[in-house]
């Protein structure tokens, strides 16, 4: 019998081996005939007396990442399809569908036959649900080996077997751990914890795996066995009485409830050691088809699974422009920016040439990326002569006659508009006709910059973040006459260099700026309202922002705001700025040289290591503060997603975001604008545009004219619009 995605290979001892390699496909993903053809191969195996055991691997250089883009997709178009046919029956359709593979999964570990994973690469979700359905599993030792069950972070949770083999293989407390916090393990981990049972080099991987088979493993799963007891006990033991209310208490820290994923995890464990594995696989089936059917997996799923693999794919890439070849590429300016835009574009194995106004300024820039390197060897994750491969690709200089062969080059020097002028005159004077120049400029607009360009149409914008080797998000702007083939190239140096793109066109402060901007100006308004500092910051983190809005100012600079108003006065007007924002923040940083974590002193006190950073007492003095009990929470949380959400509204309506797959990821990578709504666009169309509208209108009347709702909200409102519908990305791309 043959397969499309697999081979089955039988020797002389009546093993099969099974090899996963999908055609076309640069990674095993799961699809629906993918299912198929493994549910086949299952009967064939069975009906095949010769056949006394499988071994199933990947003829790729990973195993598999999971489930496909078009699968995850079809279950929730399958649903509301449902939904809208048959109210009452959607849930339980949609019940049934979650339940395939489960199913599959189950018919394989009680087939008879032993079967044995041989993990040869990456092994993620439902791939290693299925490797937890096998009897035996061998991992490669290899460093390229990932093993984890990441679903959690898309807004959904393992459901293909996941909860209920994990915490029958390894202890509860490990279980979770992974589960919730969809962390990845080595295989060294995976063995320690018992979810692997022996590790091999690769080239001996699937040699160890037969041995496996021909050592006798029985086909018969541990939990499937008379008498078996899950790790540590189970639910009813001391131990687990310990365990639950701290892993719940926990939770509710980390997630502030704010992840139905997360929960389900936990209750999916607890609820299903309680139980048989068939009864434990169907609670958690149940849960499965509960949290689908949440606005927040479907949110999470659209922006960080799939709008985020789209963008990295290069949704926004101009169609018919021929791909750069990026064989090196300049950086001009060698500060704490451009050395690490050099690093990361060594990384990629892309030469560059770092330019400095001496010699000696531009080797300090390679000497940050060799504390980078050093840290990174010291952590394991680089080898000696990888990090010294890395370094030999980063020539400091200072003649500008050395980037004269390179298709890009990226500028990342003092924020000054002349300073810029400088340079872009001094680069064009050399580089090719068909050289590309970027600006990584974060404050000044990119159509201005380009007013010193000889050739405009060349001229891009391309908005790194710090750290940048960290920050998986780069804003790419468009200047009004920037070109095609900039633009292509812009988006093909930063696949390259393995960032997240969002195209935005030009306007001040871009867009992730804008948003962040609003937030932390809104924790001024409160400030000034007496709301008690530590209030401000637990609300901002229990509405789901990473950081509270006065720790984010320390982080950017507390002088960096005052230099972002003080610019907004002098280019708009003073009607441009809240005075009461510019009173608070030349108090800070004139008054009392409080700049941010930069000078140890901002909204909080860095006292030396090991202590940690507390709110500065004086915040008190500044604006008296009001009894915690005056102010609701949920207020308070709703005005910090309101504003943001509302400016990423006015970005789409001003025509600098064109596409809300860009304005989610974007909000989200940029500055981690609460990810269980799927970021600032889905947020608005989750709770819905005319319940958003009402809600800011509410908002206005008590807090003033920013939570105001604009003109296009306000005509969405009126049409029951989404901003996914009203621009509906997939449209645009069939209509070009």
């Amino acid at each position: 019998m043959s397969y499309t995605n697999f081979t089955v290979e039988t020797d002389a001892d009546g093993i099969a081996l099974v090899t996963w390699n999908m055609p076309d496909k640069s990674m095993n993903v799961f699809t629906a005939d993918v299912l198929k053809e493994l549910d086949a191969i299952v009967d064939q195996t069975v009906a095949d007396a010769a056949i006394k055991g499988v071994v199933v691997t990947s003829g790729k250089s990973t195993f598999s990442g999971g489930a496909d883009l078009s699968m995850i997709k079809g279950m929730f178009t399958f649903y509301n399809e449902e939904k809208a046919r048959d109210p009452e029956g959607a849930a339980q359709k949609l019940f049934d569908l979650c339940g395939q593979m489960t199913g599959l999964f189950r018919k394989l570990e009680t087939s008879g036959k032993p079967w044995v994973s041989a993990i040869n690469g990456t092994c993620m979700g439902g791939a290693f649900e299925l490797s937890l359905a096998c009897h035996g599993r061998v991992a490669s030792n290899s460093k390229s080996v990932k093993i984890a069950l990441p679903e959690v972070k898309v807004g959904i949770f393992p459901g293909a077997g996941g909860t209920q083999r994990v915490p029958r293989l390894t202890n509860a407390q490990d279980a979770l751990q992974m589960m919730t916090t969809g962390s990845s393990l080595t295989p060294q981990r995976a063995k320690a914890l018992g979810l692997v049972h022996e590790l091999a080099d690769p080239d001996k991987l699937i040699d160890a795996a037969k041995a496996m088979l021909k050592n006798g493993l029985k086909p018969v799963q541990p939990w499937d066995e008379k008498g078996f007891k899950a790790p540590g006990g189970g639910i009813w033991t001391p131990a687990a009485a310990q365990l639950w209310p701290a892993a719940s208490a926990i939770l509710r820290r980390e997630t502030n409830g704010n992840f139905p994923g997360a929960l389900a995890i936990v209750k999916c464990v607890y609820e299903g050691l309680q139980l048989p594995i068939d009864l434990g696989l169907k609670v958690e089936q149940r849960y499965f088809t509960q949290v689908l059917q949440t606005t927040e997996a479907f949110s999470m799923i659209r922006s960080l699974f799939i709008s985020m693999q789209e963008l990295g794919k290069g949704a926004r890439r101009p169609a018919g422009v021929p791909k750069t070849e990026l064989k090196t590429v300049g950086v001009v300016g060698a500060g704490f920016m451009g050395a690490s835009i050099a690093y990361v574009t060594a990384a990629a194995g892309i030469p560059v040439t770092l330019i400095d106004r001496d010699i000696e300024a531009a080797t300090k820039g390679k000497t940050h990326s060799e504390g980078l390197v050093k840290d990174s060897i010291g952590k394991g994750r680089m080898t000696q002569e990888q990090g010294e491969a890395l370094l030999a690709l980063i020539t400091p200089s200072a003649d500008y006659n050395d980037l004269k062969d390179v298709k890009l080059v990226v500028e990342a020097v003092f924020e000054d508009r002349q300073v810029k002028k400088d340079v872009i005159e001094k680069v064009e004077a050399v580089i090719g006709e068909d050289a590309i120049f970027a600006s990584n400029t974060s404050t000044l607009p990119i159509t201005g910059l380009a007013k010193n360009s000889k050739r405009p149409n060349q001229f891009i914008g391309i908005h790194f973040f710090s750290p940048v080797e960290k920050m998986m998000l780069t804003e790419v702007i468009l200047g009004k006459e920037s070109g095609d083939k900039a633009l292509a190239a812009a988006l093909d140096f930063v696949a390259a260099i393995k960032k997240t793109p969002i195209v935005v066109n030009d306007t001040r402060g871009f867009y992730v700026n804008r948003c962040v901007f609003r937030y932390i100006h809104e924790a001024y308004d409160m400030l000034i309202e007496g709301v008690p500092a530590a209030m401000i910051e637990n609300a901002a983190k229990m509405a789901g922002m990473p950081v509270g809005p006065l720790s984010l100012n320390d982080e950017v600079a507390i002088d960096l705001s005052q230099k972002i108003l003080k610019a907004s006065i002098a280019d708009l007007g003073e009607a441009s700025v809240n005075p009461e924002h510019m009173a608070l923040i030349n108090k800070l940083v004139d008054d009392l040289d409080r700049r941010g974590r930069k000078n140890g002193k901002g909204f909080y006190e860095y006292p030396a290591k090991p202590a940690k950073k507390f709110l500065w007492p004086g915040l008190k003095d500044l604006f008296p503060q009001k009894p915690a009990e005056n102010f609701d929470v949920e207020t308070l949380k709703q005005r910090f997603l309101v504003t943001i959400a509302l400016e990423a509204a006015r970005t789409v309506e001003e025509g600098i975001v064109t596409d809300p797959r860009e304005a989610d990821v974007g909000s989200i990578l940029g500055f981690g604008f609460a990810p269980y709504t799927g970021g600032t666009l889905s947020y608005i169309d989750g709770m819905g545009v005319k319940t958003f509208f009402d809600l800011c209108e509410k908002l206005a009347a008590a807090y003033g004219e920013h939570f105001q709702p604009t003109a296009l909200l306000k005509d969405m409102a009126a049409k029951g619009q989404t901003f996914y519908g009203r621009f509906d990305p997939y449209a645009t791309q069939a209509a070009a």
